[in-house]
């Protein structure tokens, strides 16, 4: 295996944590998986987003650091691979969508500071998937905050995300999940397994599902 820490992004619904599962099963790699449901204001935040953006946001990035700091520093003589299903960076992608401007170049500068402490992935995974798709996805994994979640917003997220990786220079497998079900469909969850062992040059590298 080429790449010892692996992570996976994606807009709301699009795969992440599933593909997150599988790998690591057939990798025997170690898995850090968001823990988005400690978050008290998440909830809130769908119901009333001016007043909770801030809250949730500092939550989920004093959160993700601690996890991966932890993790990451911990030498695990069982597994030479990591997998998360999210990269540190979201904290600033979601942010920036979410709070106002002074609010964002306040929790910016907190981020500037906290982002160097961490080790970076080898290998960014990224499931691309239209926002029809991504609602079907969060209609039937059934959260009850989520499924007012507005169109509108899961394209802003997409958008986002896709400037950062054009403008940055990880490894990137850019996945048409589109069609993608990794726990029906075993051949797409091979063809992930595939490309693992494949070299990439820095920026995008495109991928697509059969």
């Amino acid at each position: 295996m080429k790449y010892h820490f692996i992570t996976i992004e994606g807009n709301i619904g699009a795969g992440k944590t599933t593909l997150a599962h599988l790998l690591s099963k057939r990798l025997q790699a170690r898995l850090i998986l968001e823990e988005f449901a400690d978050n008290p204001f998440l909830p809130k935040f769908y119901e009333n987003k001016e007043q909770y953006a801030f809250p949730l946001e500092l939550f989920f990035m004093a959160e993700r650091y601690k996890q991966m700091k932890e993790l990451l520093q911990t030498k695990d003589l069982f597994h030479q691979i990591t997998i998360s299903d999210y990269l540190f960076t979201k904290c600033l992608l979601f942010a920036r969508v979410n709070l106002s401007e002074n609010e964002f170049a306040l929790y910016q500068r907190l981020f500037n500071i906290i982002n160097p402490q961490l080790i970076q992935p080898d290998l960014l995974i990224y499931l691309h998937a239209p926002v029809n798709r991504l609602k079907e996805n969060i209609r039937k994994r059934n959260r009850s905050y989520e499924q007012s979640i507005n169109p509108d917003y899961l394209f802003d997220i997409q958008e986002t995300y896709i400037q950062y990786i054009k403008q940055h220079h990880f490894k990137t497998l850019f996945v048409d999940a589109s069609k993608a079900d990794f726990l029906g469909n075993e051949s797409h969850l091979d063809t992930i397994l595939d490309a693992l062992q494949k070299d990439y040059k820095e920026g995008m590298n495109y991928l697509i599902l059969p």
